[in-house]
């Protein structure tokens, strides 16, 4: 996932430019099809990073980068 999430910033700010911002439903297709794993994401974005609803794709991309 985080790999994936990583490949989504990247693309988002080669098509919109660095100060793109994105929601954590933006790693899923919009078919709930891992509600464990939207779930695991949206605690992660929620409760531990304390992240508010849209953030920048660089600031996303270093969060999870720093995890690697």
């Amino acid at each position: 996932m985080k790999q994936k999430i990583i490949r989504i910033c990247e693309a988002k700010i080669a098509a919109k430019g660095g100060n793109v911002g994105l929601l954590f439903y933006a790693f899923f297709a919009n078919k709930n099809d891992n509600p464990e794993l939207l779930m695991e994401v949206a605690q992660w974005w929620i409760k531990e990073m304390q992240l508010d609803h849209f953030e920048k794709a660089e600031k996303i991309k270093t969060l999870v980068q720093a995890m690697l």
